[in-house]
């Protein structure tokens, strides 16, 4: 069954490509820039990130002696915690967006979930290429332990890709699932440790803070970027766990109801 989903993505690679480079090109269609401003606006958010906080709020990490620790260990969350929650708010949409693909094409549905996650990488990419830029230029890149990022990485966007799907499905037939979820971002985004380290909590909000599966993945981020120390593997586990659930749960659910989707759309 894998792979034959494997083969029918491969033949199907064209209209992946094509709908990938559709949408990048029409999202700055009308704009004098252009492409440009997928540079300009991440480049605006590192700068103000270090002025207000390296320079005048000089707010300083425990245990860490770089004035741009501060910095760099929000960026680590906020950059991180952007993907997740693009890839989120692409998928909670991504059945009704391309109704009149589902109706009229045949091809992988699994494609779409595809597309959504490479048109959020995309953006990704070009942000945090700025910031490891940013790391060189201030002699803050962490050495080898940066490639620890990239199994990280993965693990996020196969979490966000089965919530996604799950959340996508439900949307179809539930349309409140969809606005819901955008209040539960909000309050997910601060229990998430982005803009406080996790040891600053009290131990009984820690063990609140720790069930929340993106927690060890952005403290992966930020003990990567911030100090140069590989990840806690075994503390992963639970997350890579419930990606896997929630990716299996997303396809058997669209499986389950793919005839009565296309009805409902």
């Amino acid at each position: 069954m894998i792979l034959l989903r494997l083969s029918g993505i491969y033949r199907f690679r064209g209209f992946i490509y094509e709908s990938v480079r559709r949408e990048f090109a029409s999202r700055y269609r009308n704009s004098m820039l252009g492409a440009a401003w997928l540079v300009l606006q991440p480049l605006a958010q590192i700068l103000v990130f270090t002025l207000v906080f390296s320079h005048v709020m000089r707010t300083r990490l425990p245990g860490v002696d770089s004035s741009f620790g501060y910095s760099i260990f929000l960026c680590a969350g906020l950059l991180t915690w952007g993907l997740f929650a693009d890839i989120l708010n692409r998928s909670q949409n991504m059945f009704l967006d391309n109704a009149n693909l589902l109706k009229k094409l045949s091809f992988p549905r699994i494609c779409l979930p595809i597309i959504v996650s490479l048109n959020a990488c995309i953006g990704f990419a070009i942000i945090f290429s700025l910031f490891v830029g940013f790391l060189l230029f201030t002699g803050s890149f962490p050495g080898w332990a940066f490639f620890a990022i990239a199994p990280v990485l993965l693990l996020q966007i196969l979490l966000a890709i089965g919530m996604g799907m799950v959340i996508g499905v439900l949307n179809v037939f539930f349309r409140d699932v969809g606005q819901l979820f955008g209040i539960v971002l909000q309050f997910w985004f601060w229990l998430t440790p982005i803009i406080y380290p996790l040891a600053t909590l009290p131990d009984w909000a820690q063990r609140i803070v720790m069930l929340n599966p993106m927690t060890p993945l952005v403290v992966a981020y930020q003990g990567i970027l911030v100090q140069g120390t590989m990840p806690l593997w075994a503390s992963l586990w639970p997350t890579a766990l419930l990606a896997c659930m929630l990716c299996f749960l997303g396809m058997r659910l669209f499986q389950k109801h793919a005839g009565e989707m296309v009805d409902e759309l």
